[in-house]
């Protein structure tokens, strides 16, 4: 038997995108497709929907899958830790309902979450700079972000100290934001689709690790591995990197 999969924000360019991934995909079948002045209370006829949505409806549209029974795999970002509070909340009035929040679906992206945590242990310093096309509403990007709260939590059980840094002038936002601990730096550039680096310096020596992802398709098998496996994991998930084998 195949899953129905509901596609809110369908008419967007991700949205678009996995319309054309889920289509493709011999065990999943394309189910109601959700966009601006919809009813999103058509979800309830699927039993996975995927969310593409803008930042300031995400939020609304996870809670309606769930009140729905749906589970739910959300690419939008902008999540907050009061935001995601919120969804924990709602789940707990749904046992069994399960919700991905996933800061990127590109597997090259996922890895580079996993080898940035693993090399911030061992380097006195570390920045994220992310770079992405200019219609993009969000800075820093959900997936920097969840780069430096790894980076960070990584440093913390190795027993390292803050980033060293002297400055002590500086125009507004010249270092860049700052998450826990973590310098993050934006850039938005046309032609850019969706790009991270991740400096890590010691005394003599530089480690950069960098992924780019040149086309959407990059993100659609992370997507398809996402619908297929949220049913197994109840409750609240974020980031990709849970549901693969690492």
């Amino acid at each position: 038997m195949s899953t129905r999969v509901a596609v809110i924000g369908a008419k967007g360019r991700m949205g678009q995108e996995v319309c054309r991934a889920v289509t493709g995909a011999p065990d999943l079948e394309l189910g109601p497709l959700i966009d601006l002045g919809d009813d999103v209370d058509a979800v309830a006829d699927a039993d996975v929907a995927v969310i593409f949505s803008v930042p300031d409806s995400a939020v609304a549209h996870t809670l309606t899958c769930i009140r729905h029974g749906v589970h739910v795999v959300v690419g939008t970002t902008g999540w907050t830790a009061s935001r995601l509070e919120v969804v924990r909340a709602a789940l707990a009035e749904s046992p069994g309902t399960a919700v991905l929040v996933a800061p990127n679906f590109a597997l090259g992206a996922v890895l580079l979450l996993r080898f940035a945590a693993v090399a911030a242990a061992h380097f006195e310093s570390v920045e994220v700079v992310e770079l992405h096309h200019p219609d993009k509403v969000d800075a820093p990007s959900g997936t920097a972000r969840h780069t430096a709260e790894l980076i960070a939590r990584s440093r913390a059980l190795a027993g390292r100290g803050p980033v060293p840094d002297a400055t002590t002038t500086q125009l507004d936002g010249a270092r860049g934001a700052v998450v826990d601990g973590v310098h993050v730096h934006a850039v938005r550039l046309r032609g850019l689709v969706a790009h991270e680096e991740v400096l890590l310096g010691n005394a003599g020596e530089q480690l950069t690790l960098r992924h780019d992802s040149f086309d959407r398709t990059s993100f659609m098998p992370g997507v398809l591995i996402a619908v297929r496996a949220v049913a197994s994991h109840p409750g609240l998930t974020v980031g990709l990197e849970h549901f693969l084998d690492l």
